[in-house]
């Protein structure tokens, strides 16, 4: 099974409205509410491509409860191993300008993490990885929750909330890999800059943070720098342009073979999905790439993240563009 880390979950809220104007009132045509956050994310797009998941994090008050209930609701294979806090989970809320297909983000802090509670997060985890043949959580689809497969892959992902260690995300890296178990890092800041240290097999930074990370805006150089910092593999995602990644395998950048419109909200996540879901299938970077980069454009063509256009991905995956080689990312990034 894949596990999943979102110490900063959220009650991700999505308004849409016929046309967003500023400092005037709006009827909203529809309202959805999801279990949020980028490991949830990640989760959901696992277990519709197939693959057990369970996801861990800080989860309270409330907000947390709701959050909870509605992940328990949904179908599919994910399992709740979710860690409780004293304080309520944050929540995210989304506007959708019908006319443009625009969003607006506006996203809380998160609840503050008292020590206790973090230690308590840490030894779940530890447990997590090294009883990973018993689920420790309820299952939210039509399991019996009896047991899972050895935890084959961790990512990491999202933010922060107020009081978890700024090298938070570094330690949680020693501690898979003393497990014997791989990790992504899907963060940013500081926390990217800790964890990347501590030598995750692979980091998925946007520009603007593979940027923030290096000093360099060019992005095959910062990917370069990354690597030296600690990576050991980089996939940055370029926004419309795809993905390049920079590997000890090789060099290689995968772009969509068209521009999808609508909502990019959960598009990286669905990318890191593919990304893992690709190294248990034991496919290879360029397919690997193909994947991500569908499965992120048929992300934007969905209404909500943590979910994929089924259309949109078959048509997608065999026709992105995969160029290999340093000259050829230089070129697209």
């Amino acid at each position: 099974m894949f596990l999943t880390v979102t110490l900063n979950p959220a009650l991700d809220v999505t308004y849409r409205v016929p046309r967003l104007r500023a400092h005037a009132s709006h009827r909203v045509t529809d309202v959805t509410e999801r279990p949020g956050g980028k490991g949830l994310n990640v989760a959901r797009v696992l277990a519709a491509l197939g693959h057990p998941v369970t996801v861990t994090g800080l989860a309270g008050g409330p907000t947390g409860a709701h959050v909870r209930a509605l992940l328990a609701a949904e179908s599919g294979g994910v399992t709740d191993a979710l860690v409780p806090v004293a304080g309520n989970t944050r929540r995210t809320v989304a506007v959708v300008d019908g006319s443009t297909g625009d969003t607006t983000q506006l996203n809380e802090a998160g609840p503050e993490i008292t020590a206790d509670e973090w230690a308590a997060f840490l030894d779940a985890y530890a447990a997590l990885l090294k009883d990973s043949g018993t689920s420790t959580g309820t299952s939210t689809g039509s399991g019996t929750g009896q047991s899972a497969a050895p935890v084959r892959a961790v990512a990491l992902c999202g933010s922060l909330p107020p009081g978890v260690p700024v090298d938070a995300y570094a330690e949680l890296v020693r501690a898979a890999h003393a497990a014997g178990v791989p990790v992504l890092l899907d963060t940013s800041g500081e926390p990217l800059r800790h964890g990347v240290a501590a030598g995750p097999d692979l980091v998925k930074p946007n520009a603007d943070e593979l940027a923030q990370l290096t000093g360099d805006t060019e992005p095959l150089r910062a990917a370069d720098d990354a690597r030296r910092r600690g990576a050991r593999a980089v996939v940055a995602s370029l926004g419309a342009d795809g993905l390049l990644a920079v590997t000890a395998d090789g060099t290689w950048r995968a772009a969509p073979p068209r521009h999808v419109p609508g909502n990019p909200t959960g598009a990286g996540d669905s990318a890191v999905a593919g990304l893992l879901s690709g190294l248990a299938e034991g496919l290879d970077w360029p397919a690997r790439l193909a994947r991500a980069v569908a499965l992120s454009a048929a992300t934007v063509a969905a209404p909500v993240a943590g979910e994929f256009d089924t259309a949109v991905y078959a048509e997608t995956l065999p026709r992105t563009e995969i160029t290999s080689g340093r000259g050829a990312a230089r070129d697209g990034a």
